[in-house]
């Protein structure tokens, strides 16, 4: 018998002992825990996983820690639109969750200028009024003629206050949006009001360099202010 070792025994017994390199590999990487398998599906724009989590019984309000987004703003925020079709159909989504600074689903796609997402928002009920910042201040400031007539026609407070009483009209004027501009002072905007730093409409035009936009908000600005009364 010969007593020397036999190597090739010896590496069929290290393979029945040993699993191989991507076996081990897969066993040392850490597993995803369901929440960040979540965000990350959202952020691939990875509906069949959402699905499947959704289907294990996964909360569709979870929020993650950064600004506070729930899944279905964070879908808006990053033009994930099939997941955001699938969660927009789910009976638990809440469509008006507030991310960290407020903004809801809503808020975020008239501030994208997105269009498709923000009447999709609109015609499952998401909400159109609110205290501080509203949709339309957003829709106002991106321009986006659509989203403005469709919140408008939804009873959007045309003159809604921001927390420093900056209206819609004055956002449309401060980014030189004329056609905003003026489909809200046909509507009845009110060009006189001023917010909290004594600034109308037409100051913020001013400010901005658009001249002729802010003359034309002047004008109509006097139209709204009443005469003075002469003195008895």
């Amino acid at each position: 018998m010969d007593p020397r070792p036999d190597p090739g025994r010896r590496f069929l017994l290290a393979t029945l002992v040993l699993p191989d390199p991507a076996t081990l590999l897969r066993e040392w990487q850490p597993k995803p825990d369901s929440y960040r398998e979540w965000f990350d599906a959202i952020r691939f724009d990875d509906a069949k996983r959402v699905q499947a989590l959704l289907a294990r019984g996964f909360d569709p309000n979870s929020v993650e820690p950064e600004r506070f987004d729930t899944g279905l703003i964070l879908s808006v925020r990053l033009k994930s639109a099939k997941v955001f079709s699938l969660l927009l159909a789910n009976p638990q989504v809440n469509l008006d969750a507030r991310s960290l600074n407020g903004d809801t689903a809503l808020m975020i796609a008239a501030f994208l200028s997105d269009t498709t997402k923000a009447l999709a928002l609109i015609d499952k009920g998401a909400e159109i009024n609110r205290p501080g910042w509203t949709p339309l201040h957003y829709a106002a400031a991106a321009g986006n003629l659509t989203i403005i007539r469709r919140l408008l026609d939804e009873s959007a407070f045309i003159d809604a206050e921001s927390p420093n009483r900056t209206t819609p009209l004055m956002m449309a004027a401060r980014g030189g949006r004329d056609a905003a501009v003026r489909v809200l002072l046909d509507e009845g905007a009110d060009a006189s009001l001023k917010n909290e730093a004594g600034l109308s409409a037409a100051a913020f035009a001013q400010a901005q360099g658009f001249l002729a936009l802010a003359q034309e908000l002047e004008k109509a600005s006097r139209q709204r202010t009443p005469p003075s009364s002469p003195a008895d």
